[in-house]
């Protein structure tokens, strides 16, 4: 079945300017009512705060129903696009994001860090590094026209890699930056946050399906704009938690974003390169390096809360993390359709390209 583009919506087309409107929200409602703030950071059960639970839910469940498990069958026509997703996600995002937060956050700029806080503060950047894009990655892929079989089927490969590979990964990265690993936390997690809703949006998904194509694009185009709406409502809950730490040390905000942001440049550039390399085609290329470059974000926040607590220096640098994601993404994407040109020079006959048709 091929898979339908989805339009850009009007809260995605702008969703830079929502994004930092959300912060300086959130930001200023930390100021103005801290203790509205701490109530809410308070509503939790087994340390997962329910409001940040149900906001994410209701981000990723919608993204979460467009995927299809039945287009891992076409892994193999895919499979050089596959292969780079796969690699650079699972055998290098970790471990390069860990390798920058050291480098950072323990060496060049420990002198201007709190010693109290360097060890979450590098566990918020393992989190990001270990966690791909699960749900903006269609946002990216439609802007820099890529191919939308291939995203549904990366984002279903990963998605079920990350169910087995996100906990051990986190656990192996803390454990040799010599931080506790909170086994049970940590399962708990990604039960809370990747399994859960992942089983409820596929049981949705088939329900709708029984009643035919039309029925799941029908309801996806009505649901999908709540989950923007979620995802802005999360920014100004988590901001408002960070409001005060972020007020009165911008220059750790802007110390954490370095390595965040050194880190995507790199990531999708290596991703873009091996496209290239092994003359992937374009529209295949394009979501092979947004989905690891952008960071399933909404799962890095809600661990670092479960771990260390929303006042936690994890927490704040994953929120850095949202903060820069989305104009740095769109960036990216203006590179990737600005570069075509470029990337398509000396190649074949670009329909004949690594054996992937266009679906």
């Amino acid at each position: 079945m091929t898979a339908p583009r989805t339009p850009i919506g009007f809260f995605e087309r702008y969703l830079s300017l929502w994004v930092v409107l959300c912060i300086i929200a959130g930001t200023v409602l930390g100021l103005i009512a801290p203790d509205a703030a701490h109530r809410v950071g308070a509503m939790e059960i087994a340390h997962i705060n329910i409001p940040v639970g149900m906001l994410i839910w209701a981000m990723i469940i919608p993204m979460l129903m467009k995927i299809d498990f039945s287009a891992l069958g076409e892994i193999y026509q895919q499979r050089t696009g596959m292969a780079v997703t796969l690699t650079v996600n699972w055998l290098v995002k970790p471990f390069t994001m860990a390798f920058l937060a050291w480098l950072f956050l323990r060496h060049l700029f420990a002198d201007w860090l709190p010693a109290d806080q360097i060890d979450s503060y590098v566990a918020g950047l393992i989190l990001l590094g270990a966690a791909p894009c699960t749900a903006m990655v269609f946002v990216w892929s439609n802007l820099c026209n890529g191919n939308a079989n291939f995203t549904l089927t990366q984002v279903a490969v990963n998605d079920l890699v990350m169910v087995f590979a996100f906990a051990p990964i986190v656990a192996l990265l803390l454990g040799v930056s010599s931080i506790p690993v909170p086994w049970d936390t940590l399962i708990l997690s990604v039960v809370m946050y990747i399994v859960i809703p992942l089983t409820i949006a596929q049981f949705i998904r088939s329900r709708l399906l029984r009643r035919g194509n039309n029925a799941l694009n029908t309801v996806l185009a009505r649901i999908t704009p709540f989950s923007t709406i979620a995802l802005l409502a999360t920014l100004i809950l988590l901001f408002s938690f960070q409001g005060q730490a972020i007020v009165q040390q911008p220059v750790i905000i802007v110390l954490l974003a370095i390595p965040i942001f050194l880190q995507t440049l790199f990531i999708a550039a290596i991703g873009y390169a091996m496209c290239r390399k092994l003359k992937v085609r374009h529209d295949i290329a394009g979501p092979a390096a947004m989905i690891g470059a952008s960071n399933f974000f909404e799962l890095a926040v809600a661990v670092a809360i479960v771990l260390y607590g929303f006042n936690s220096g994890a927490a704040l640098a994953t929120v850095v993390g949202v903060l820069i994601e989305v104009p740095v993404m769109l960036w990216l994407v203006r590179i990737v359709n600005s570069s075509r040109g470029w990337y398509e020079r000396d190649f074949p006959d670009t329909a004949t390209l690594t054996n992937e048709t266009q679906n």
